[in-house]
């Protein structure tokens, strides 16, 4: 059991699960190699396909916590049937894009979204696989749009459309997605991440089914429009977590200004003490070779220097060649760059949103990192019941590792996703008093420190009751507790 324990970097890995990483063996080695958190791509496969992920998953976590990730697809627009392999266009030559369903040939193509039409103007852009054909709209009627192309390529069916200027008459949840969400209520998926967020009210429809649903799954916002960047903070508020979807965010605005708008998103979510991911072709050569570039090695150091609790792995696991080297990889680059945070104490700032607040947790978590410091503890434990505790205190970026107890499993394996937090589902002592005792036996059980170390305890009574936290005490591992404050 120790050994699921051992010390890991407090960065957090995201796999996707795919034909490459869906098996046993696989499975196995990217856990040991210190993934956290799996994620099932809804854009592909189907549901007895997911099922079958999820039992292999749970197979092998049945005694050690990983969090599920369900990513929903959202209103993904695209080019509809062209003829033959497609159709070339040049620079200055003139499309149209008519209403219907049509096979497209002849500068004349269609779309699978029948209000395309509606909501395109004039002077917005036009953006085909992923901004490989760029358009712009000259002309209007009633039933179709007339581009100037600008940057030529060939149009093929099916192809995805980003229209990076438009107000788009579509929710951000779609029929499909509503079927994935009774999907994940039904298997008990931890996480759900929500495609092409535009405002807050797209987290809080969700948020209200699942709360009719009595459906505990944390949502996070993938940050992948320009009005998601424009509403940023009103949907960190309304999210449980925000991920950094560079790949449509790169193509939706201006490629060269996404590395400050990365940074931006990350602030934002510290601020508001909020876990942040990044995600989308962190080591994408990874996906046919077996070492990544300097550049996709300077990518992700950085993201972890910005103060992401997580990276993703989106085809690097699901269907590259070498997805536990790709782990492998983000795991050693973790290690370097957090001892170099920690050697010139580089921390990012204390959540802004927790200094302005008078919640009671966010103070302690504040006091308790002071107080780690200052007598040098091993470890930090905190009772989360059911993981806000252990997110607030996550968010001070504590040197040392986070022990985050909770007899609830789901809480447990939310908490998955906190960086330098390790989650352990633990029975809550009769009384307060017992905790100390379960603590030592707990550090010792798992190795985390010797006898004679000090750890600082964060806790409240009764345990296993949510919110109640309000008191740090320090205590010597193999003794009786010392003191109180």
């Amino acid at each position: 059991m120790a050994a699921q324990y051992r010390t890991f970097p407090r960065t957090k890995f995201i796999a996707t699960l795919g034909p490459a990483s869906a098996n046993s063996e696989t499975l196995q080695q990217l856990l040991d190699a210190g993934v956290s958190v799996f994620r099932l791509n809804f854009s592909h496969g189907d549901n007895a396909t997911r099922k079958q992920y999820l039992d292999l998953i749970r197979a092998h976590t049945s005694d050690q916590p990983v969090a599920i990730m369900g990513d929903l697809c959202g209103p993904k627009i695209r080019v509809g049937k062209m003829a033959g392999e497609g159709m070339a266009v040049a620079t200055g030559d003139m499309i149209t894009i008519r209403r219907g369903e049509f096979l497209g040939q002849a500068g004349i193509i269609s779309s699978n979204f029948p209000r395309l039409i509606d909501d395109l103007e004039v002077g917005q852009r036009v953006l085909i696989e992923d901004g490989l054909i760029r358009m712009l709209v000259v002309d209007k009627k009633a039933d179709e749009v007339r581009c100037q192309v600008t940057t030529g390529g060939t149009i093929k069916s099916n192809k995805g459309l980003n229209l990076p200027n438009t107000q788009l008459s579509t929710t951000s949840i779609t029929a499909k997605d509503w079927d994935d969400v009774a999907f994940a209520i039904e298997h008990g998926l931890d996480y759900l991440a929500l495609s092409f967020v535009r405002s807050a009210n797209d987290i809080y429809e969700v948020r209200r089914h699942l709360e009719m649903k009595q459906a505990r799954i944390d949502l996070i916002a993938k940050i992948e429009m320009p009005q998601a960047v424009e509403n940023l903070a009103q949907i960190i508020e309304a999210s449980d977590a925000v991920l950094v979807a560079r790949g449509d965010l790169g193509v939706e605005m201006e490629l060269t200004g996404l590395p400050i708008v990365q940074k931006r998103i990350v602030a934002a979510a510290q601020d508001a003490g909020k876990p942040a991911i990044v995600a989308t072709q962190m080591l994408q050569s990874m996906v046919d070779n077996p070492s990544p570039t300097r550049a996709e090695v300077s990518d992700v150091a950085n993201a972890i220097l910005d103060g992401a609790d997580a990276c993703m792995l989106s085809n690097e696991t699901a269907v590259g060649k070498y997805p536990v080297q790709a782990v492998l990889t983000l795991r050693q680059i973790a290690e370097k760059t957090e001892d170099y945070i920690e050697e010139n104490h580089l921390e990012p700032k204390p959540p802004k949103l927790l200094q302005m607040t008078h919640h009671r947790t966010a103070a302690i978590a504040r006091g308790a990192r002071a107080i780690v410091d200052d007598i040098n503890a091993k470890l930090m434990v905190v009772w989360s019941q059911a993981g806000g505790s252990a997110r607030y205190l996550s968010k001070n970026r504590f040197g040392v590792p986070i022990i985050a107890l909770s007899s609830a499993p789901d809480a447990v394996r939310r908490m998955c996703l906190y960086y330098g937090v390790i989650p352990i589902q633990a029975q809550a002592p009769e009384t307060f008093d017992a905790l100390p005792v379960l603590v030592d036996r707990i550090v010792h059980s798992y190795h985390l420190a010797e006898v004679g170390d000090r750890v600082v305890i964060a806790a409240g009574a009764p345990l296993g009751i949510i919110g109640v936290t309000n008191s740090l005490s320090v205590q010597t591992v193999g003794r009786s507790l010392d003191s109180h404050s």
